[in-house]
């Protein structure tokens, strides 16, 4: 038997992503979104409303990067979801993470995030079905600490997914199967 429930935001996991960008004064904002996918391989998009200073600075710097929140740094993450860069300038400061300017826009990384996505500011899609923010990566860095054999190993990289249903995050790690291949057992 199924049950109704009250919530439509009913898929899980949602990423916990970091969007940082820079400030006008070039100081550091970054924000928790878990509205965001790849729009195709080299897009990706995010479900931001305009009122965030962060696509302010998007529109602004024509930058971002996009960074995927870990197990570590859980509490971090939550806090740049719940502080607005709109009332807190000193936002990033007070996390104690720390940040390097991207080679490749214009943009911070968050050093201690495992993987991070650095993006040109595509366009700002506002109509009724629009989804935000569309940039396109244009490079793509991880920590050693999350690498083996030249790719990033998942289990090592302790992302974080928020669960819509009681609002907690949970760790993922374990890989269960096999991609474009698990299913071919059932091919006739």
């Amino acid at each position: 038997m199924r049950k109704q429930i009250k919530t439509t935001e009913a898929i899980f996991p949602m990423p916990v992503l970091m969007i940082a960008t820079y400030n006008e004064d070039d100081t550091i904002d970054v924000m928790n979104a878990a509205w965001g996918m790849m729009l195709e391989r080299d897009c990706i998009v995010l479900n931001l409303s305009e009122n965030h200073k962060t696509v302010k600075n998007i529109k602004n710097k024509k930058a971002f990067t996009v960074s995927i929140a870990d197990a570590s740094h859980v509490k971090e993450a939550d806090y740049f979801g719940i502080v607005s860069g709109n009332d807190t300038p000193s936002k990033f400061e007070n996390s104690h993470l720390t940040a390097s300017k991207s080679e490749f826009v214009e943009a911070p990384i968050i050093n201690e995030f495992p993987i991070c996505m650095e993006c040109e500011f595509v366009e700002y899609q506002d109509n009724e079905y629009g989804c935000g923010v569309v940039g396109k990566i244009v490079n793509v860095t991880a920590l050693d600490k999350v690498m083996k054999d030249d790719n990033v190993d998942v289990s090592l990289l302790e992302a974080i997914a928020f669960d819509p249903y009681t609002h907690g995050y949970y760790k993922v790690t374990e890989r269960v199967g096999n991609a474009f291949k698990d299913g071919f057992e059932l091919k006739k």
